[in-house]
């Protein structure tokens, strides 16, 4: 290589790969690599690059997990992504553990998403190393239960964002557990835990008073206990209900009380009636997105209220199976609602 194109290597490539690198995708700078040795410096010089280690839906996970934990560049990781990762397991989740490692001191989000054969003793050994961290999700692991939660907030103590959808085997002793520990904690997701009762939740909302997204998808179980409860958490902007089948009116007038709320899915609710939705409208006027999917007790009066103190803001909108509405179409809903984009929550 002649000695000008040497230089410019050396001093042009750095610069270029310093402007590039953060807008790449992480499998895209890895490839770029072993571009060259310019390359390679320039970008593992960057520190933000290296804050995520992207290992979703690939395979090998687990021996991609251990070999990249073991460079240099990965020392101060802030983000793992394993969802729907394969072939990762306990074993590789200990062998972190006798390796000492380090490099997750400082990781503040991990996303175990349908990694299906990690148990509770693998979360034990992941979360040992994660002191910092702040946001874990675990959807669809079937096989944890409320010994997953002792070992969470044992050693994790600065959780404001947990995700249980799909533990089925997490029981009011794991949300007591999230009650005691996670006073600031601002994110839960709860979707289809089915052995939760009413009194497990509630110690929920009773001390996590915090809460601005509270997803009970399909937990059609609670009483109006705890819809009422719902009313008191004046952070809420997130609430999905769907299938909610012991809420009312009442409830929902509770519930109105959550001024914040930018989104509410109410699909499936079937006791729900104008009443209720009339009170949404009133006292949650920052709706973006409102489901009312198959609730037969709705009719154009709702919509009218809705039009009235929402039209300003609601962009989604579902009435689709709601047959007391007269005017659902496309063409009437925009009329009563002009910011509308999107018709459909539930496909």
């Amino acid at each position: 290589m002649a000695a000008g194109d040497e230089a410019w290597c050396r001093e042009m490539v750095p610069r270029v790969m310093e402007l590039v690198s953060p807008r790449l995708p992480q499998r895209d700078a890895c490839a770029l690599l072993a571009v060259s040795p310019w390359c390679h410096r320039a970008l593992a010089a960057n520190p933000k690059l290296w804050e995520v280690l992207d290992l979703h839906e690939m395979n090998k996970a687990g021996d991609r997990l251990i070999s990249a934990l073991s460079l240099k560049r990965y020392c101060r990781l802030k983000v793992i992504n394993l969802e729907f990762a394969q072939d990762i397991d306990d074993r590789h989740f200990f062998r972190l553990k006798e390796m000492g490692c380090t490099s997750l001191q400082e990781l503040e989000f991990l996303n175990l998403n349908a990694c299906q054969k990690v148990s509770d003793k693998g979360i034990e050994a992941i979360t040992s190393l994660c002191p910092n961290l702040q946001a874990l999700s675990i959807y669809w692991i079937v096989g944890l239960t409320d010994l997953t939660i002792s070992h969470i907030v044992k050693n994790c103590k600065h959780i404001v964002d947990l995700n249980l959808s799909g533990c089925k085997n997490i029981s009011d002793k794991g949300m007591q557990l999230v009650a005691d520990n996670y006073e600031g904690l601002k994110k839960l997701n709860i979707t289809r835990c089915i052995k939760l009762t009413e009194d497990g939740l509630q110690e929920v909302l009773q001390k996590c008073s915090s809460l601005e997204s509270l997803n009970l998808y399909a937990l059609s179980s609670f009483g109006e206990k705890v819809y009422k409860k719902i009313g008191s958490l004046t952070n809420l902007t997130f609430l999905d209900l769907c299938g909610a089948q012991n809420l009312t009116d009442d409830g929902l007038a509770c519930i109105s009380r959550c001024v914040g709320l930018t989104y509410l899915n109410l699909s499936w609710c079937v006791r729900v009636t104008d009443v209720g939705v009339v009170a949404i409208a009133q006292g949650c006027q920052s709706l973006q997105l409102l489901s009312l999917f198959g609730i037969v007790g709705v009719t154009d009066v709702c919509l009218e209220a809705l039009s009235k103190h929402c039209s300003h803001s609601l962009t989604t909108l579902d009435v689709n199976g709601c047959i007391g509405i007269e005017k659902r179409s496309r063409d009437d809903l925009i009329q009563l609602f002009p910011f509308l984009r999107c018709f459909k929550v539930h496909s």
